[in-house]
């Protein structure tokens, strides 16, 4: 389904971390960072290459790992792992990171980019984080992206708490 970049709908997702603004921008930009908590739960990310600069592209795989996703993935007639595509288009450290992500794994769907926009602001010890990415195809599909999306900030939590 093709949409106008102007007429995309956009969701905005805002989390505050008790961490130091290097941390969690290195969360989003390293590859030790983004293996820690990409991926909703029951998956695991492996990043093939990381060139963050505009331009530059993320390529990871993320696998079904646990029983459910696994089974969810059979189901829905979706590989157990899906290779991704990241193309960065504004990196200005620490603060902001923009770039588009292939949906190129959706049965049924033809390929199109999703925008993302990451957003880092300090607060004394905490960092204030706002993610806004366009709505995907469908109202399922969106709902399945914030689903993931809260579950993946958990997990960057619990990751950020690690000593």
């Amino acid at each position: 389904m093709a949409k106008d970049e102007t007429s995309k709908r956009r969701i905005t997702l805002e989390r505050t971390y008790k961490a130091s603004l290097q941390d969690v921008w290195d969360m989003w930009t390293t590859k030790e960072g983004i293996e820690s908590w990409w991926g909703p739960d029951g998956f695991s990310v492996k990043v093939r290459k990381l060139d963050l600069r505009p331009g530059g592209e993320l390529h990871y795989a993320m696998t079904a790992t646990a029983g459910p996703q696994i089974e969810f993935m059979k189901k829905a007639g979706m590989p157990l792992t899906t290779e991704a595509q990241v193309t960065y288009t504004e990196v200005l450290p620490p603060r902001r990171v923009a770039y588009t992500h292939l949906a190129d794994f959706i049965p049924g769907a033809e390929p199109y980019r999703v925008a993302h926009l990451v957003e880092l602001t300090p607060m004394g010890d905490s960092v204030r984080m706002v993610l806004t990415f366009d709505a995907m195809h469908d109202e399922e599909w969106t709902n399945r992206a914030k689903m993931g999306w809260e579950m993946e900030f958990a997990k960057l939590a619990k990751a950020l708490a690690k000593p």
